[in-house]
C-alpha cells in the first residue's frame, strides 16, 4: 500500500479524522489546567517549528515538495518532525481531560499515524538530499537527545 499514491492522502485523512474524534469526545477541556499547560507547551512547540519552517516549504501531506529546503535551525536542530510532536503533545491534553480507553486508543492510533508520515517523509528526503543522511544522524525523531 505505500507505493499507491493515495497512501499520503489516507495518511492524512487518518490524522484528521482521529483528531476530530478526540476533540468530539473531550469533556471540559478547558475546565482542566493541566490539559490547558500541556495544550500551550504542544502549541508553543509548533509556533516555534513554524518559525524555522516557513509556509510553502512544507506539505501536510507526506510528499515532497518540488523546491523544498532542509530546515535545519530551532527546535529542528534537534529533532526532524516537531510539528508532529506538536500534534501529538496537543492531543494528549485532550486525552487526559477524558481519559477513557477509546481516547488512548485514539491517540495511539494517533501517533502510529504521524510515525508513518514521518517514516515516509524522510524516505523521500533520503533520495532528494544527500545532506539528510547527516542530519538524521545528528537529531532524533521526536523526543530530543532520546527518540
Amino acid at each position: 500500500m505505500k507505493h499507491n499514491s493515495y497512501y499520503p492522502q489516507l495518511l492524512v485523512t487518518l490524522q484528521f479524522g482521529i483528531i476530530g474524534v478526540m476533540v468530539l469526545l473531550s469533556k471540559g477541556f478547558f475546565s482542566n489546567l493541566i490539559a490547558i499547560f500541556i495544550f500551550i507547551v504542544g502549541a508553543l512547540l509548533g509556533i516555534w517549528a513554524l518559525n524555522h519552517n516557513r509556509l510553502g516549504n512544507f506539505n501536510i501531506q507526506p510528499r515532497m515538495r518540488e523546491n523544498a529546503k532542509l530546515i535545519t535551525t530551532g527546535i529542528y536542530g534537534y529533532i526532524r518532525h516537531p510539528m508532529y510532536l506538536s500534534v501529538i503533545i496537543m492531543m494528549l491534553a485532550f486525552a487526559i481531560c477524558s481519559p477513557t480507553i477509546i481516547e488512548i486508543i485514539l491517540l495511539i492510533g494517533l501517533i502510529i499515524v504521524l510515525v508513518l508520515k514521518a517514516k515516509r517523509e524522510e524516505k523521500l528526503w533520503l533520495n532528494h538530499s544527500e545532506a539528510y543522511e547527516k542530519y538524521k544522524e545528528q537529531t532524533k525523531l521526536f523526543i530530543p537527545y532520546i527518540l
